[in-house]
């Protein structure tokens, strides 16, 4: 596809089948499609086909997790070209047919089967949705379950005529022909075009008959180098359509044609040298117009291609970050596979210097892991037998033993991949208006050309005069500028996001962060550490502290809460030679209330069971449990001193009280300022008690009527609703269970990466890291790309509206105007290229 135009058609042809609806992406010349059950692949391919592009089926790699998904009322089809490296895409469940979609009319000769294939090899699309659970959720509303199919949108090579065999796959980044493939073209027209220019405006230089050597010179240029361009513009015509290629084709048709017809007409017209040049045009000569024109436009074209390949490089980069190898221990024998072999429970060795190759838990060793590739943080993280470890990540010293956990799509690295590609697949809902203009564009500019050409001749009789305004009308118009200024901005934003550890679910999100003024931030793990640390154990009714901490410990070992990692990493470590903690059954939690268990003690040799209850006060009293005054004492003065204090009963009765702290992150004063900067006020909301609270606030410059203390997790969502009823545009920044449906509520939900997956999905911007200036930095990065996506907006409609008027009054050469067409694209895509630069 080569303009907005492009995308506008494809767009209402599929949106005519019903209940389909589409949307198209131009640099990656994809297209999402949501696609009713009772609407075959078939039909959306006799679509695409009746459009004058060519789409194909190719049949996914069934992984080694294989399933199908049946009783499905919906399915989303997406025709996405983005990148996965072997170790991602094989392991992929299969979910159905995959449509390789290739643009017939892409002006150029695009990458098809000749391709490198071993470049190929790493380009097949990634995309499963049955781990994406935040655009199932969204689905979800609509009711019904969803099948998914993978797609793969790629252009097609001129001399394949869309008949790609199945695996023939170029890289998505492509739009139009490669920069490799244009440029043969461009140095034929520029070496051709210079002495075509020189000879027809500089009189100095002419000699008898030059016109005909300018004649024999230019057309070369205008046929074999302009070849993409009216290519494209038959294939368009043969569907009764037209996009840029249009204008282009015929401005630079016209120009030769009646030149030459000017030439045969009157042989002897530059029988002497400078006889037919007025005003720095030839009269009625316009072999010069037709060669720059075409030589410019060559020239963008290639300069576009370069830049967006560019705009792309941050999401290959992110995929083929995985491991290419991993070294698994079978039957306690080392052997190195492929990673893409890996299955989950697979043991393997990660030694100093190698990357993880997949998700898994740390079973042996200790060491420090690089998470910069993934997480943007760059102090390596201490790991040991139990940590969590994420794949792509790097080892920097100790051996590690490591049990893989989630393999294929479902790792981070392949989650990140899906969301960066959705959200670059998507449309803002400022890039909709471009669309709707784009829709009757080229036809618009063809009538004014046609209506410049009668005007001026009706009121000057100069035919010349005339035909140099309508061609200067059809060349000035840049529908392209239009379609790319949206997209690629996108594009780039969210992949140098994507390698700073933001993931950006979609264009609606750039949205929502310029209009947010007030965010929520959860206290634990978001402004603190996280990591909380028990710093006392008080013990009542007769326990021992020992005894307190090991059945707390037991009970809140199968909960995720940070409190619960806390007790039980303090009741495991206190265990006499580092023995497992006693096992519990009848498990059960509230989120920010509390743990219940049945606790079996260690060498008890009746196995007598305790029943353990561990949380606030409001858990122990749901659970039957009433502490007396003095107890309650007890616990208003462990929480005086900012600390955080838990109950714990033992078979209905009060047994003691575990004290921890938490750290405020050294990062959360400083990004809290910088919040306050942006014009966004920061509130805490915290489950904790107000004392820990407002110790908290104090320290990282929260105001104390801005704090939530003591607020459950429907009390989160019912904080949010309070801010938005009185106007505010609220975000909210979270990492748990609990803060889930909060962050749903929000108008813009952050999770911290460190957090878990349901927070994650239930987000609108994840930011992988756990260091809330990532947070201030995500929102920078949005509004950034938010604002140069407006800047190109507003130069494309600038250019054409002062272009295309300037061009019909005659103020304009054609040959100025092919210039400023090709450069108003590059420029478009060059601006949004400064967003790779954006900095930490």
């Amino acid at each position: 596809m080569t303009c907005a135009s492009c995308v506008a058609r494809v767009e209402r042809k599929l949106g005519k089948l019903d209940g389909v609806e589409a949307s198209v992406n131009l640099p990656l010349e994809s297209a999402q499609v949501t696609v009713p059950d009772n609407v075959t692949d078939q039909q959306i391919l006799d679509t695409v086909n009746a459009t004058g592009y060519k789409a194909w089926i190719r049949e996914s790699r069934p992984g080694p997790t294989s399933q199908t998904h049946e009783h499905a009322h919906d399915r989303e089809t997406d025709m996405l070209g983005a990148l996965a490296p072997p170790s991602l895409r094989r392991a992929l469940p299969h979910t159905g047919p995959a449509i390789e979609s290739g643009t017939e009319s892409s002006a150029g000769d695009h990458s098809g089967p000749e391709h490198n294939h071993s470049d190929s090899d790493h380009n097949e699309w990634l995309h499963d949705h049955s781990g994406d659970a935040g655009g199932m959720r969204q689905r979800a509303s609509k009711g019904g379950t969803t099948e998914h199919a993978e797609h793969v949108a790629r252009g097609a090579t001129a001399g394949d005529h869309g008949a790609h065999p199945p695996g023939a796959h170029a890289d998505h980044m492509h739009h139009g022909p490669a920069s490799r493939q244009l440029r043969p073209r461009l140095i034929a027209a520029a070496i051709l075009t210079v002495p075509v220019f020189a000879i027809s405006m500089i009189p100095a230089l002419q000699f008898p008959q030059w016109g005909w050597v300018a004649a024999l010179l230019a057309l070369p240029v205008v046929t074999w180098a302009a070849w993409p361009f009216h290519r494209a513009a038959a294939i368009n015509a043969r569907h009764f359509a037209s996009t840029m290629d249009t204008l282009v084709s015929i401005g630079v048709l016209a120009a030769y044609l009646y030149s030459a017809w000017q030439l045969f007409a009157n042989p002897m017209m530059t029988e002497h040298p400078g006889m037919e040049t007025m005003g720095g045009v030839s009269g009625g000569l316009y072999f010069e117009v037709a060669a720059v024109v075409t030589t410019f436009l060559l020239l963008g074209r290639y300069l576009e291609a370069n830049a967006k390949a560019k705009a792309g490089d941050a999401l290959k980069a992110l995929l083929n970050l995985g491991a290419k190898d991993a070294t698994v221990v079978r039957d306690g024998v080392e052997h190195k596979i492929p990673a893409e072999q890996l299955v989950a429970g697979d043991v393997f060795v990660v030694r100093p210097g190698e990357k993880i190759a997949t998700d898994g838990l740390v079973t042996s060793g200790s060491s420090a892991v690089d998470a910069s590739l993934v997480t943007g943080e760059s102090v390596p993280v201490e790991v040991g037998p139990g940590s969590q470890v994420t794949g792509a990540t790097i080892n920097t010293s100790g051996r590690l033993l490591v049990r893989a956990t989630r393999v294929g799509s479902e790792t981070t690295l392949a989650q990140m991949g899906r969301l960066v590609s959705q959200a670059q697949t998507g449309k803002a809902p400022i890039a909709r208006l471009a669309d709707r203009i784009s829709a009757v564009f080229v036809p618009v500019v063809l009538v004014i050309a046609v209506v410049t050409f009668v005007l001026w001749l009706a009121l000057s009789g100069d035919l010349n005069a005339s035909f140099t305004a309508a061609v200067a009308v059809l060349v000035i118009a840049c529908p392209c500028a239009l379609g790319l200024a949206t997209p690629v901005g996108l594009l780039t934003g969210t992949g140098r996001g994507a390698q700073l550890g933001i993931l950006i679910k979609g264009p609606q999100v750039l949205e929502d962060t310029r209009t947010v003024d007030a965010i929520l931030l959860d206290k634990t793990g978001t402004v603190t550490s996280g990591k909380l640390a028990v710093v006392h154990t008080l013990a009542l009714n007769g326990h021992s502290p020992a005894d307190v901490l090991s059945l707390a410990g037991a009970v809140e070992a199968a909960s995720e809460h940070p409190i619960a990692h806390a007790i039980a990493a303090a009741a495991k470590s206190a265990m006499p030679d580092a023995g497992p903690l006693p096992a519990v059954k009848d498990f059960s939690s509230a989120p920010g209330g509390g743990v219940r268990g049945m606790v079996a003690l260690n060498g008890a040799g009746n196995g007598a069971e305790r029943t353990v209850v561990a949380g606030r006060t409001g858990w122990l009293e749901h659970n039957g449990i009433f502490p007396d005054d003095a107890q309650r004492q007890a616990l208003a003065t462990e929480e005086a001193g900012g600390a955080t204090a838990i109950w714990v009963a033992v078979d209905g009765n009060p047994a003691g009280i575990v004290t921890l702290r938490d750290t405020v992150k050294p990062g959360s004063a400083a990004a809290i300022a910088k919040l306050k900067e942006l014009g966004i006020r920061p509130l805490l909301l915290t489950g904790d008690n107000a004392a820990v609270a407002a110790q908290v606030a104090a320290a990282v410059g929260i105001a104390p009527e801005d704090v939530f203390a003591g607020v459950l997790p429907e009390g989160k969502v019912d904080a949010v609703r309070k801010l938005q009823s009185r106007g505010s545009t609220v975000a909210m920044a979270g990492d748990g269970v609990n803060d889930a449906a909060a962050l749903a509520q929000a108008d813009l939900g952050i999770a911290m990466g460190s957090g878990t997956d349901v927070a994650i999905e239930a987000s609108d911007l994840t930011v992988m890291g756990s260091d809330l200036g990532q947070l201030v930095q995500a929102i920078e990065l949005s509004r950034k790309t938010l604002s140069t996506i407006k800047t190109n907006l507003f130069w494309a409609f600038f250019y054409n509206a002062i272009g295309i008027p300037v061009a019909a009054l005659g103020l304009l050469n054609p040959m100025i105007a092919g210039a400023a067409m090709a450069a108003s694209s590059v420029l478009v895509v060059a601006n949004s290229l400064r967003l790779r630069s954006f900095a930490k």
